[in-house]
């Protein structure tokens, strides 16, 4: 009984500096108001255009925020009247000359409208964020291919949550949340994450990216800081085009 008492003495002994050790509950409203820091005020674009904090790394009237992935030259895909750019087929891959980490992205792309091939080489491109990590774009309307490997996956890791391609010859829209991993004496620390809306559905969702995203083999984590965005010439005569790219810097 002794015992008993102890325990039960020193049980109560704790319940009672924890409750002391609590705040006291606000009894007025202005005591859970914050007023500063005050939030910067950002002008959202009108019909499609970019907010005003945006980069725009492309806007239909020229490549100059861009270079070949292959030699740093001036990017050689091809400029299209209408506003948009087009993969130049075995040119490369191109870089924006600017590097990032951790941003809001909003890319369209459209695959062509004569369908050729099928599997993953129909209108097969894809977005390196930090120039590693690739989301898919591809035309997989009534064109199956690996689910980790299909339009909006984070290629080989994260299938996406739903197909929502409109159709082949239509402009598709990808707007994304990026977060950079973080390293420390060469090693990461924290992985990176990702969000992508395609076409105004949730497809990832704010999912961990394991490492690069390698045709073959498993992730790797090679240390880094900002690096460009990239898009891909997948080297088959893609003809995938792009247009209306910005970002916002969220570090």
């Amino acid at each position: 009984m002794k015992r008993l008492k102890y325990t039960l003495g020193i049980v109560a002994m704790l319940a009672g500096s924890f409750i002391n050790a609590q705040e006291v509950e606000p009894t007025k409203p202005e005591a859970t108001e914050l007023y500063k820091p005050v939030p910067p005020k950002v002008t959202p674009g009108a019909n499609g255009a970019p907010p005003s904090d945006a980069i725009v790394l492309f806007d239909g009237t020229s490549l100059d925020n861009w270079i070949s992935a292959v030699d740093s030259t001036d990017a050689k895909w091809i400029l299209n009247k209408d506003g948009s750019m087009t993969v130049k087929d075995r040119t490369g891959d191109i870089l924006s000359k600017q590097n990032f980490g951790s941003i809001q992205l909003h890319i369209e792309w459209r695959s062509p409208a004569e369908v050729q091939r099928d599997g993953q080489n129909r209108g097969n491109s894809g977005i390196f964020l930090n120039g590693l990590y690739e989301v898919q774009v591809l035309d997989n309307n009534d064109n199956d291919t690996y689910v980790n490997g299909q339009v909006a996956s984070i290629y080989k890791q994260h299938t996406p949550l739903a197909m929502a391609s409109v159709p082949t010859g239509e402009w598709n829209t990808y707007d994304m949340i990026y977060h950079a991993p973080e390293f420390e004496k060469g090693q990461k620390v924290k992985s990176g994450t990702l969000t992508v809306i395609h076409n105004g559905v949730l497809v990832q969702d704010h999912v961990e990216i394991k490492g690069t995203t390698p045709y073959i083999g498993w992730p790797k984590n090679p240390p880094h800081g900002k690096g460009p965005l990239r898009l891909q010439d997948h080297g088959d005569n893609s003809r995938v085009s792009y247009r209306n790219i910005w970002v916002r810097e969220l570090d």
